[in-house]
């Protein structure tokens, strides 16, 4: 999106204020909300905060309503739950202007957010378009995290789920200094590897996989997940599930970011690195 020459450097003085944490302490705002991506002057507002091609397509895709968790998706939940919506953990990424009216697109991260209701706990970093008024700066001196899809996974060796109940969905890879060290060996960037151990708890999987009495039914279809093999230590093995590659998994089972699944090294076959 281009914008008049005499609009950018406006742009580029409201993004002084980015990347603080903020409150939402005007849930109405949310009614209202247009999906990031077709937000009026948002790309230019994005661009001017030093948000890159690639952080934007991501901001992009999950600034789409559709991946709101369950108690934002509708008025009625939103009015239900208007008490918890300020306790969002948030940060501002960019402030623009619509017209005369301040705006910004916030952050919402899911890890930390896992204080949140259920119904209310996001499962992908989400980012909104809200009006400025609807923001509460909170001055904490929090920094807001990286925005990162993950490790790169197109060139590593195919993986092959072969033992599917040899799977740690309660891992703490966060604890494991060995397996802390595989990742970094693996060129893991400080932001994939926080993506990594957030999204390698069973309860930050898709909703049909997330305690084990919903994903015994379904453990035999972990077998049909298309996996890459991202970093071994010691008897485990660190498997990559793109999102992209797993759209045909059944819906409760299907990811909407990479997931990323701990196994026993002996329940998976490497099918050889990737041309």
């Amino acid at each position: 999106m281009r914008l008049p020459a005499l609009l950018l450097p406006a742009l580029c003085c409201l993004s002084l204020s980015a990347q603080r944490q903020v409150r939402i302490t005007g849930p109405i705002s949310l009614d209202n909300a247009p999906d990031v991506r077709k937000a009026r002057n948002a790309e230019a507002g994005l661009a001017a905060a030093g948000i890159v091609p690639d952080q934007l397509e991501l901001v992009n895709r999950y600034g789409d309503r559709s991946y709101w968790p369950f108690g934002l998706l509708d008025d009625s939940a939103r009015v239900a739950n208007v008490p918890y919506i300020q306790n969002y953990t948030a940060f501002r990424l960019c402030s623009y202007q619509v017209d005369s009216l301040p705006m910004a697109i916030i952050m919402v991260p899911a890890r930390d957010n896992i204080h949140m209701p259920e119904e209310m706990r996001p499962l992908v970093d989400l980012y909104m378009a809200l009006p400025e008024m609807a923001l509460t700066d909170v001055d904490n001196g929090r920094t807001r995290p990286m925005i990162s899809r993950g490790p790169r996974w197109k060139d590593l060796p195919t993986a092959e789920i072969t033992k599917p109940d040899d799977l740690y969905a309660t891992y703490a890879l966060a604890a494991d200094s060995v397996a802390l060290k595989a990742l970094e060996r693996a060129a893991m960037s400080p932001a994939e590897i926080d993506a990594v151990v957030f999204r390698s708890i069973e309860t930050n999987w898709p909703v049909g996989i997330n305690t084990f009495d919903r994903r015994y039914p379904h453990i035999e279809k972990f077998k049909k997940y298309k996996a890459y093999l991202a970093a071994e230590w010691g008897d485990k093995v660190l498997l990559i599930v793109p999102w992209d590659k797993n759209k045909g998994m059944p819906t409760v089972m299907r990811p909407a970011m990479d997931l990323y699944f701990v196994y026993n090294k002996a329940a998976v076959k490497s099918r050889g690195r990737r041309k």
